[in-house]
């Protein structure tokens, strides 16, 4: 007998439907075929045991072949265990019911005939309802996610025996409610808040200005100054993940196995923070299943990589294309992966290896040309993909014993939001522009027109800071932001000279 039941292949944060089919005939042996990897062709052995556990019987004395269609795509994982399971029981009879073609079915069965949670729900689940399927089957602990997709049946179950009684009229599984996540669902509490910093007036001033223009950042300065601190309260001024947002952030997460199965739905934006020694394929994706990394896991959100330095040198250049283009390419001999990654980049750094360098109190103890070596394991390009270069220094004790400061990030998000809407109207009409720091080079002279005194502002900065040609793109896009924070239609010269003041490491001999 021929039984077909449904899955989902997931590649990149997409998937494509799997069609299983089961056929029972004469004969003793069991063929799995449709390019499986090694964890579905173990599935025959948790199957087995599971069915027999469960009180059913496993076909003996039969040939049973499981075709997984389309036969070009690799299969991965264990998710297939419960569609295989279901349809060899279907077609052995065990299961009478002809509504197993209206469901896509994914779990993974342990020995006992338990399920456990399964990696990629919510991308599975928008296929399904995309494909005109009715429901979706899941492990219990898997339904929340795909309960965010309207017009599909979520159904929940804690057993392959529920599965079985479910589609024999005898059970009813567990029906998940659609949840409707509105933007202001969205809203939560803040853990690090923007009015509990002390001081350090100009490095918040310059956090607000990256939120608004959606620019990276790095700050420069001395142990203890607060860079770590300022860098965590950034997500509380950016503005709230729209839907859309959150969809395709928790798919990233769902596909990466990092989803909290409780929450269904990413609400916050991410703000990820790998260790210095992370490798290449961590930090970007890939690996031999292509799995998706930090940058990727921190779009729609914030990238901080503390001591920028210390990264290897190979771990910082394979940015610079992500940072570019904001999504990640992996390439492999059969298939090609793509994992989106727009994501603000925030970098700390000490200014020197003994940290204490340009230190209004202490003495930098390194010598001649040790300075600038460390500054130089950050190559140019890499520089030149961020837009504001914030000295910090030392809050001194005066500024730590006054009372916090009063603004919350909740105001200072109110500006960024306002500004965002500015750039979301300028740049209506250009596909895949959202912000100034997206902004391409050929639109620069019609955004940022200067005026006489502006353009002489900065030409003499220019010359006198010995700044870098990069440096001059990346100042009128700030200039822009700022000016947008101020609702002004025009650059002026006020927003020129703030916009030089982030450009401390294309200053020559800065670093002595």
């Amino acid at each position: 007998m021929l039984v077909k039941t449904y899955g989902c292949a997931v590649t990149g944060i997409n998937a494509t439907k799997v069609t299983v089919e089961v056929n029972i005939s004469s004969g003793v042996n069991f063929f799995m075929v449709g390019l499986p990897d090694n964890a579905v062709k173990e599935s025959q052995q948790r199957i087995v045991a599971a069915i027999r556990n469960m009180g059913y019987k496993m076909p003996t004395g039969k040939a049973i072949t499981v075709n997984m269609a389309p036969a070009d795509i690799r299969k991965e994982g264990s998710a297939y265990d419960l569609t295989i399971a279901t349809g060899i029981l279907a077609a052995s009879e065990q299961i009478t019911s002809e509504l197993i073609s209206d469901y896509v079915i994914m779990g993974e069965l342990s020995l006992d005939g338990e399920l456990r949670p399964v990696r990629g729900v919510l991308p599975i689940a928008i296929k399904a309802k995309d494909d005109g399927f009715k429901g979706i089957i899941l492990p219990m602990q898997n339904v929340a996610e795909a309960a965010v997709v309207e017009g599909l049946d979520v159904l929940g179950a804690n057993s392959l025996k529920e599965i079985i009684e479910f589609f024999n009229g005898d059970f009813n599984l567990h029906k998940e409610e659609f949840k409707d996540f509105i933007e202001d669902d969205f809203h939560a509490d803040i853990e690090f808040d923007f009015c509990d910093v002390r001081g350090q007036e100009n490095i918040k001033r310059a956090l607000e200005i990256a939120a608004a223009g959606g620019h990276n950042v790095i700050l420069i300065g001395p142990p203890g100054a607060g860079k770590t601190m300022l860098s965590k309260r950034l997500p509380s001024i950016l503005p709230t993940l729209t839907t859309a947002e959150a969809l395709v952030t928790t798919k990233i997460h769902s596909v990466a196995g990092k989803l909290n199965k409780q929450i269904g739905l990413v609400k916050q934006r991410p703000f990820r923070a790998p260790h210095h020694t992370i490798s290449d394929v961590a930090l970007v994706g890939g690996g031999t299943n292509p799995q998706p990394g930090e940058i990727s896991l921190a779009h729609n959100g914030v990238l901080f990589l503390d001591e920028l330095p210390e990264f290897k040198r190979t771990v910082l250049e394979v940015m610079r294309q992500p940072l570019e283009d904001r999504v990640v390419t992996i390439s492999r001999a059969k298939n090609t992966v793509e994992y989106p990654a727009s994501f603000m980049l925030i970098a700390s750094m000490n200014p020197c290896p003994c940290g204490f360098y340009n230190h209004p109190e202490k003495d930098c103890v390194c010598g001649p040309g040790v300075v600038q070596k460390y500054l130089n394991k950050i190559s140019g390009p890499l520089l030149d993909r961020i837009d504001l270069h914030v000295e910090v220094t030392p809050v001194p004790f005066s500024e730590l014993s006054k009372a916090p400061a009063t603004e919350k990030s909740a105001d200072i998000k109110r500006r960024v939001i306002t500004a965002r809407e500015i750039q979301g109207n300028r740049y209506s009409n250009r596909e895949g522009i959202y912000c100034n720091a997206q902004m391409k080079t050929k639109d620069l002279q019609s955004i940022c027109k200067l005026n006489e005194a502006s353009s002489t502002l900065l030409k003499t900065a220019m010359e006198r800071l010995g700044l870098s040609a990069r440096a001059y793109d990346r100042i009128l896009k700030v200039a822009r932001t700022i000016a947008d924070l101020e609702k002004a239609e025009n650059i002026e010269t006020n927003h020129i000279a703030e916009a030089i003041q982030y450009r401390s490491l294309d200053r020559s001999g800065w670093a002595g």
